[in-house]
C-alpha cells in the first residue's frame, strides 16, 4: 500500500525502529526490496537518486515503483533521494512520489534554506512528505569520491543548534544528518558521533533522523544509532553488491561452452538482494536474524 513519508515515520517512532530505505533502480532491486519487506510484515521505503538517471531515467522506474508501492501488501513510501534540484523534484511529484529529498547540504547555508522551503512548499500540494540534509557527508551518493582510505576533510558534522533554527523554519519532515557515515564502500572503520543524533534530536523536538551511508556499518553501531533517534537508514551500496556477487557466481558456475541467459543471471542477482535486504531490515527492526 502507498504511504508517505510521515506514515512510516510515525510507525518506526512508535516501535522505537528505523526503516529502511532502498534504492531501486532497476526491476531486480525493486522486486527485492518489496519481495523482502512482505515477507518480513514490515513497512519500507524504496527510493530513487537523481545521480542514478543515467541508469534509468526517473521518468520510466518513477511510475513502475508508484504501481509496486500501490499493489504490495506493506506500506510502502515511495521517495526521490538527493533531489539536487527543484525542477527534478517536481517531476517526481508529478509522478506520484509519497515523499522528497532536497539535497543543498554543499551550497551555503541560506541557499539550502532557501531551496527547501521550495520544495516543502511544492510537496504539501501533494500531500508528501521533505527530508533535507545539513551537513555534509563527504563522498556524494554515488560513493564516488576519496579511495585512499584517509580521513575525509570534506565531511562537516550536523550542528544541533543551526539544525532547530532550520527544521523550525523549512517545515520539513525528516532530516539527513552527518554524524559520522559515508556513501558507498567504507575503506575504514565508521567513527560514528551519536551524541550528534541525540542533541539534533532533542533541539528539535523529536525529528526523524535520517542516516545516510548506512551500508557497512556494524549491527552494533545501527543499535546505537537507532537509540539515539534514527528513524530511516538509506543501505544500498552492499545490497548492490551482493546482487554482483550472487552474478559473479553464477557465471563461474557454468560449464565451458555452457549458453549464458540473462534472465538467469539478473535472477540469481534479484534472490540475493532480497536476502541481503531481509538481513538489513531484521537489524533495523531489532529482530534477531
Amino acid at each position: 500500500m502507498l504511504a508517505s513519508l510521515n506514515d512510516v515515520m510515525k510507525i518506526a517512532e512508535e516501535k522505537q525502529i528505523a526503516i529502511g530505505s532502498f534504492n531501486t533502480p532497476n526491476l531486480e532491486s525493486l522486486q527485492a526490496v518489496i519481495g523482502a519487506a512482505e515477507e518480513l510484515e514490515l513497512p519500507v521505503i524504496i527510493q530513487f537518486a537523481q545521480c542514478h538517471e543515467p541508469w534509468i531515467p526517473l521518468s520510466i522506474i518513477g511510475p513502475i515503483m508508484v504501481e509496486a508501492a500501490k499493489k504490495a501488501s506493506v506500506p510502502v513510501c515511495v521517495h526521490l533521494d538527493h533531489g539536487e534540484t527543484l525542477d527534478y523534484l517536481k517531476e517526481a511529484l508529478d509522478l506520484g512520489f509519497t515523499a522528497i529529498m532536497y539535497d543543498g547540504s554543499v551550497l551555503p547555508y541560506e541557499e539550502n534554506l532557501s531551496n527547501t522551503k521550495e520544495a516543502v512548499a511544492m510537496a504539501k500540494k501533494t500531500g508528501a512528505s521533505v527530508e533535507a540534509e545539513l551537513g555534509s557527508m563527504g563522498r556524494r551518493e554515488s560513493g564516488a569520491g576519496d579511495c585512499t582510505g584517509e580521513q575525509d576533510e570534506t565531511k562537516i558534522y550536523t550542528d544541533p543548534d543551526l539544525a532547530a533554527t532550520f527544521v523550525a523554519e523549512t517545515g520539513i519532515d525528516a532530516l539527513a544528518c552527518s554524524f559520522g557515515t559515508t556513501h558507498g564502500i567504507y575503506l575504514t572503520e565508521p567513527r560514528l558521533d551519536f551524541d550528534v543524533v541525540r542533541a539534533v534530536r532533542k533541539k528539535t523536538q523529536g525529528i526523524p533522523v535520517v542516516m545516510h551511508g548506512g551500508s557497512g556499518v556494524s549491527r552494533e553501531d545501527y543499535k546505537k544509532a537507532i537509540e539515539a533517534g534514527v528513524r530511516k537508514i538509506n543501505y544500498f551500496t552492499y545490497m548492490d553488491k551482493s546482487g554482483g556477487q550472487a552474478a559473479r557466481q553464477y557465471l563461474d558456475s557454468l560449464k565451458e561452452n555452457e549458453p549464458i541467459f540473462f534472465s538467469s543471471l539478473s535472477m540469481a542477482a534479484r534472490d540475493a538482494m532480497k536476502d541481503n535486504v531481509k538481513h538489513a531490515m531484521k537489524m533495523f527492526a531489532n529482530q534477531e536474524d
